[in-house]
């Protein structure tokens, strides 16, 4: 049997329905970039037509030329209709997916008491509408609802349901958990026994986590013929949240020696789930297995002396095997192979054994500690690096900034900034309005700036998103704040921390601002630049 695996992701639909998880259609596109470049075969993203998130989804992921199938979700035709006049699988055929996910019902129970219809009706209403999407040229992965439970209660039905959506040409045959109650050796048996009733047919595996087994059942599924598993990334979704593909990948392949992505794609696996969490503006769990920022963390006494010596002592696997570090917490070696790596990538040297790169690898853990996160902002770590290693000068320096808010009665409120820097040994002082003081702030400073660096009229803030790091201090809690920006050719992402949110984002404007003029300099070398950059953190 082969060992290949298909990966289908639904974070974009099935994932958004956990609760605090709400995505805009640029999130989505965001994140099924990410995806598509991890190496998921399938990428499930959201329901046609349903809100306009979607519908421009589906209008504006064609322009990404994904090597992953873009899926849409639906249901079967609606009791006593003709599939050729459903609204629901009309929309599915004009998103101009490639695939489409049809659920339908395989539990008897839910067939009388959800769709109120007989049991034969809904067996038309799965072999009418998977029929009438293939004729229109799409792959078809038809989600069995309830399957679990419903083969546990009335197994002969759930078998026919299996068995009409293969008859109707179902390119694959998707068990669902959707309860997320059933057990992994239930799970194994179930599986084992369709495998066998239908041995052509493609079977896959779609779990919830309501009993903490979703990954479990998951891998279960899959050692009894199952290949294809459905998840999100993180876990994210209703209740408990779904399978967790961040655990499944690495499992499956790492543990299990199935194929699911390229070797150099599960090295991203910590990048893709981190950057997804930053998107999504959901804290990861700091314990998540394989990609959190404790997975391969050793504190103190006699794990750390171990894994000094060896690091099999106390970890599993390499953690760069899946894009994680190991890191030893209250060490001078935290940190140290991610900065030497970033450098590396710079093109830069960097001795971690010499003073400067002691003293910068130092700052770094010393700002994590403070709630400073590279991972979604390498703009912010390669400032810190290159200072470290000499390769800034002073652009502007900072002298003061004040923001005005107003509110009058039955208008819009209104923010203005004004913003005092020294350029060039001039001091420049700008004033300007935005819809909010951080586009306030971004408009004056650009204003300041644009005059001494035309190149920055073309770059603008493209996202921001702020997270609360201890959300019970309430009000006088420390903020993380990360933007996005871009010009004509890039994109890069910055951060600040304070406990004031517009000094949080502040910093992370000026340090977005440095890096858009670091781009422009770049190629002569730092003799090109005119006048130095401060401190990273010094405002």
């Amino acid at each position: 049997m082969s060992k290949a695996i298909s990966i289908f992701d639904t974070t974009l639909r099935d994932g958004t329905q956990g609760e605090g998880v709400s995505l805009s259609a640029d999130d989505k596109l965001k994140i099924a970039k990410k995806l598509d470049d991890l190496g998921a075969h399938y990428i499930e993203g959201g329901i046609p037509g349903s809100n306009t998130k979607d519908i421009e989804f589906f209008k504006r992921v064609k322009e990404l030329k994904l090597n992953a199938k873009v899926v849409a979700f639906g249901s079967t035709r609606r009791k006593g209709s003709i599939a050729s006049e459903d609204a629901n699988l009309k929309r599915m055929i004009e998103s101009g997916a490639q695939a489409a996910t049809l659920v339908g019902k395989s539990w008897d129970f839910h067939v009388h008491t959800a769709l109120q219809t007989t049991l034969e009706e809904n067996l038309s209403m799965i072999y009418d509408s998977i029929a009438y999407l293939k004729q229109n040229g799409m792959e078809v992965i038809f989600d069995a609802e309830h399957f679990f439970d419903g083969f546990k209660h009335n197994p002969e039905y759930a078998q026919a349901v299996m068995t009409k959506a293969h008859e109707a040409g179902a390119d694959w045959l998707v068990m669902c958990d959707t309860n997320g109650g059933t057990m992994p050796h239930e799970v194994h048996e179930i599986v084992s026994t369709l495998h066998r009733m239908l041995p052509q047919a493609h079977l896959g595996i779609h779990t919830h986590n309501d009993c903490e087994l979703a990954v479990a059942n998951t891998l279960s599924a899959v050692q009894a013929g199952a290949r294809q598993v459905q998840g999100t990334m993180n876990g994210y979704g209703e209740r408990c949240g779904n399978a967790n593909l961040a655990s499944i990948i690495p499992n499956l392949q790492l543990k299990l020696g199935y194929e699911c992505v390229s070797e150099d794609s599960m090295k991203q696996l910590t990048n893709v789930a981190r950057y997804i969490s930053e998107i999504a503006n959901v804290n990861m769990p700091i314990n998540q297995p394989y990609v959190g920022n404790a997975a391969f963390a050793h504190k103190g006494g006699i794990h750390v002396s171990a894994i000094l010596r060896d690091s099999r002592t106390y970890e599993h696997i390499v953690p760069e095997l899946v894009g994680n570090k190991q890191r030893v917490l209250v060490s001078e070696l935290a940190g140290q192979s991610n900065i030497v790596s970033k450098a590396q990538e710079m093109g830069l040297e960097f001795d971690p054994s010499s003073p400067n790169s002691r003293q910068i690898i130092e700052k770094i853990k010393d700002l994590e500690h403070q709630g400073y996160q590279f991972e979604g902002a390498d703009a912010s770590l390669e400032l810190l690096i290159r200072e470290a290693n000499g390769d800034m000068k002073e652009l502007f320096t900072f002298e003061s900034f004040k923001m005005l808010v107003e509110k009058t009665a039955g208008k819009s409120v209104v923010s203005e900034a004004f913003v005092k820097l020294n350029v060039a040994g001039t001091s420049v002082y700008t004033a300007a309005e935005g819809n909010g003081p951080v586009n306030a702030l971004d408009n004056a400073l650009r204003k300041a700036l644009v005059q001494y660096f035309p190149s920055l009229a073309h770059m603008h803030l493209s996202d921001y998103k702020v997270r609360v790091l201890d959300e019970k201090d309430a009000t006088a809690a420390k903020v993380r704040v990360l933007i996005e920006s871009k010009n004509t050719e890039n994109t890069w992402n910055t951060v600040g921390v304070s406990e004031n949110v517009i000094e949080a984002s502040w910093e992370a404007l000026v340090h977005s601002f440095r890096y858009a003029l670091l781009q422009e300099n770049i190629s002569d070398g730092p003799e090109s630049f005119s006048m130095p950059t401060p401190g990273l953190i010094n405002h």
